[in-house]
């Protein structure tokens, strides 16, 4: 059974990490990804980039990768968008018995606590998580580690045996790319360029977003 993976996240700005990320998961995944770029996230900080400049820039960033394309669904909610609404969505769109996965970065993983009705989406999706540097599932919460522990599984392969409700890590190299830091670099006029894809770099300089120094 084929999986249907979607990589959310703020992408601001999309990166050359997320796109190693996703390369990373289309091949270890044997699966296409679909990018979808969230509204302002209730739990994190408000984004730096609006809407339409971070859209612009997911489609810029995947033009020429082969098997990856962007959903705008989240930005396109007049009310507050939670990944619980996104998901029950995509079940609803794809029926009970197909498999769901979503694509995250360590960082998000050791948060998902902090989501709304986090613990239903297990119900609704597998969760692919790449490790990132500093971070480590040693530093879970107890809760998420106990709704955790008995999920995690060795091989992608067991993801296609259910519609959702397992973890697994994908192996990769370590990346050392923040959209975090990148923005910190751009507002200081350090050199970032070489982080970011080249038509994404290029869109930051001609609409000078985050103070751009490039």
């Amino acid at each position: 059974m084929s999986l249907n993976v979607y990589f959310g996240g703020t992408f601001d700005p999309i990166h050359s990490g997320h796109l190693a990320l996703a390369m990373a998961a289309q091949k270890t995944l044997q699966s296409d990804i679909v990018f979808i770029p969230s509204a302002d996230p209730p739990h994190r900080p408000p984004t730096s980039a609006n809407a339409q400049h971070r859209i612009k820039m997911v489609e810029l960033a995947i033009a020429n990768h082969p098997g990856f394309t962007c959903d705008e669904r989240e930005l396109l909610r007049a009310d507050k968008s939670y990944s619980i609404d996104t998901l029950t969505e995509l079940r609803a769109e794809l029926n009970e018995t197909v498999p769901i996965v979503w694509l995250m970065g360590m960082d998000s993983f050791l948060g998902l606590d902090t989501w709304r009705n986090w613990q239903d989406l297990f119900s609704l999706c597998h969760f692919v998580i790449a490790q990132r540097p500093g971070q480590d599932m040693a530093n879970m919460s107890a809760e998420l580690k106990q709704a955790t522990h008995l999920r995690w599984v060795k091989s992608a392969q067991s993801l296609n045996d259910s519609p959702a409700g397992n973890l697994f890590l994908l192996p990769m190299a370590l990346r050392e790319e923040s959209a975090t830091g990148i923005r910190m670099d751009l507002q200081n006029h350090l050199p970032a360029v070489e982080l970011l894809p080249k038509p994404v770099a290029e869109y930051i300089q001609s609409h000078k977003l985050y103070a751009s120094g490039l």
